[in-house]
C-alpha cells in the first residue's frame, strides 16, 4: 500500500477499513483486471516533494521562459483583443466560478439565465433562429455541424474549402472518419485567395454540406452568397465558419442563406490563454434544432406566472437519448460563454462595431505600409478584414525568431499547412495594436527581408 499513501489523503487505517468494506484484500486487488504486462513495475521517476514556497518558485521559473510581453501580430483563429477588467471581476464571483453544469436546471436559474442571454446574443450576431449552450472550440463546432448535416440528409459527402482553417479541417476529418464521411476539399484561387466557386459547385453535388470560412484562413473575405447558392443547388446545407467580431461589419450568415453558423468565440471576452480554453459557438435554423449537439436553454413561465429558464433540449448521451444521442460532447464551455456574454453586454452593438472597424482599418494601414516600404508583398488580392498574408524570400521561422528578440510575435508561417505557400506568413491586427507598434514592425521588416 506504499504508493497510494503519497497521493491520497487517507491513513493506513482508513485504507484498511475501505478495503474491508468493499471486500478487497489489497489496493493492488482493485486493479486485478488489468493484465500484468500492462502494469508499470517500477516507481514513477518523480522528484521529491516540495514545500509550497519551493513549488511556487519552481513554477515561476518555468513560466519565466514564456514571452507574455511580446506585441502580438499572430492570429490564425486566436486574437489579441482587449478584455475589460469587469469581465474577470464578474467571472470570479463564486456563484459563476464554482458552478459546473445545470444537472438540476430548476435550481440553476442564474446559470440558465446567463446561458439564455449568451444564446440570444449569438443569434443576434448570426441572424440564426437558435444557438446551443456552447461548444469546445470552432474546430469541434465545425465537425459537429458536418455531423448534423449528414444526419439530416442521409449523405456522407462533406465539402470543405481549402481556405478554411487547417486545424478545423483536420478535426472534421477526425470526426468524420469513423462515420465513413467522404471529405472533399475545394481549392482556392492562387491570386485572390478566395475559393474557386466553379469547382465548389461541382464538388457540392450530392454533398451533405459545404463548409466555408469567412473571412477565410488567409483573412480574405469570401463571396458567401455565391458559395451558399452552390451548396444548396443539390439539396445540401451550407455551414458558415465566421469570426464573431467581423459580424459587426460583415453580413450575418443567415442573410446569405447559411443553415448553420459556427465559429471561435475566444475574441469575445476571453484571453488567448496560451491557446486555450477556447469557446466554440453554434447557431442554426429551426429546421435543424433537433440535430444540434449539447443543450439549449429556453424561457418559460412557472406555476406562479413568473419568468423561468429550463433546459429545453438535452440531446447528449448522458440524458435520455443514450446511444441515439446527437453527440457525445460531455461539457459546455460555460465560463468562457459567460465571459463572452459579459463582454458583449459591456460593448453593445456600437462598441463591437468600433472594435471591428478599428481592427480592420489598422490592418489595412499595416498592409499598405508593408507593401510600400518593404520588399514584402501582399500574397492575395482579395479583400480582407483584419488579417492578411505577406510573401517574402527568406525563412519565415527565422524572421519570427529575429522579431521575437525585438519583442514582437510575428506572423504565422503558412507552409506547414500549405506547402505551396513557402516564404508566406499570416499577420493579424486588432484594436490593441498602435501606430507606434506597427511602424516599428515595418522598420524591422525593412532590414530583415
Amino acid at each position: 500500500m506504499g504508493a497510494p499513501r503519497h497521493y491520497l489523503p487517507a491513513t493506513e487505517r482508513e485504507v484498511s477499513e475501505m478495503l474491508e468494506k468493499i471486500g478487497a484484500r489489497s489496493i493492488d486487488g482493485l486493479f486485478s483486471d488489468i493484465p500484468e504486462e500492462l502494469k508499470l513495475k517500477k516507481r514513477l521517476a518523480l522528484p521529491e516533494a516540495l514545500s509550497e514556497p519551493e513549488l511556487v518558485a519552481e513554477l515561476e521559473s518555468i513560466s519565466a521562459a514564456n514571452r507574455a510581453d511580446a506585441v502580438c501580430f499572430a492570429g490564425g483563429g486566436i486574437y489579441d483583443h482587449y478584455v475589460p477588467a469587469a469581465v474577470d471581476h464578474m467571472l470570479l464571483r463564486s456563484e459563476f466560478y464554482t458552478a459546473y453544469t445545470p444537472y438540476q436546471p430548476e435550481i440553476s436559474q442564474g446559470t440558465l439565465t446567463a446561458i439564455f442571454q449568451y444564446q440570444t446574443m449569438i443569434c443576434e450576431l448570426t441572424g440564426m433562429d437558435q444557438a446551443n449552450a456552447s461548444m469546445y472550440d470552432a474546430a469541434t463546432a465545425s465537425a459537429e455541424a458536418a455531423i448534423m448535416c449528414a444526419s439530416q440528409t442521409g449523405r456522407k459527402r462533406v465539402v470543405m474549402t481549402k481556405a478554411t482553417n487547417p486545424r478545423y479541417r483536420d478535426v472534421v476529418r477526425t470526426y468524420g472518419a469513423p462515420r465513413g464521411f467522404e471529405i472533399v476539399e475545394v481549392p482556392y484561387d492562387p491570386k485572390t485567395g478566395q475559393t474557386d466557386e466553379a469547382k465548389l459547385a461541382e464538388a457540392a453535388k450530392g454533398a451533405a454540406c459545404v463548409i466555408a470560412q469567412n473571412p477565410n484562413y488567409f483573412g480574405v473575405i469570401e463571396d458567401m452568397p455565391a458559395l451558399s447558392q452552390a451548396a444548396h443547388l443539390d439539396g445540401g446545407f451550407f455551414v458558415a465558419v465566421v469570426n464573431p467580431v467581423s459580424l459587426a461589419v460583415l453580413e450575418a450568415p443567415r442573410n446569405y442563406g447559411a443553415d448553420i453558423a459556427v465559429g471561435e468565440g475566444q475574441s469575445m471576452g476571453n484571453g488567448m490563454n496560451y491557446g486555450g480554453p477556447l469557446l466554440g459557438f453554434m447557431a442554426a435554423t429551426s429546421q435543424l434544432i433537433r440535430r444540434m449537439p449539447g443543450r439549449l436553454v429556453g424561457q418559460t413561465v412557472d406555476n406562479r406566472g413568473q419568468r423561468a429558464f429550463v433546459l429545453t433540449l438535452q440531446t447528449r448521451e448522458q440524458h435520455i437519448r443514450r446511444e441515439n444521442a446527437t453527440s457525445n460532447i460531455c461539457s459546455n464551455e460555460g465560463l468562457c460563454a459567460l465571459a463572452a456574454t459579459i463582454h458583449l453586454s459591456l460593448l453593445g452593438p456600437a462598441g463591437l462595431r468600433k472594435v471591428a472597424e478599428a481592427s480592420m482599418w489598422k490592418a489595412h494601414y499595416l498592409a499598405k505600409a508593408i507593401s510600400e516600404r518593404t520588399e514584402y508583398k501582399l500574397r492575395f488580392s482579395g479583400p480582407f478584414f483584419n488579417e492578411f498574408a505577406i510573401q517574402g524570400k527568406g525563412c519565415v521561422k527565422e524572421l519570427r525568431e529575429r522579431l521575437l528578440e525585438e519583442g514582437i510575435l510575428g506572423g504565422i508561417p503558412l507552409s506547414a499547412a500549405y506547402p505551396e505557400l513557402k516564404h508566406n506568413s499570416l499577420w493579424a491586427v486588432t484594436e490593441l495594436r498602435t501606430k507606434k507598434q506597427m511602424d516599428k514592425l515595418v522598420s524591422l521588416l525593412e532590414v530583415n527581408y
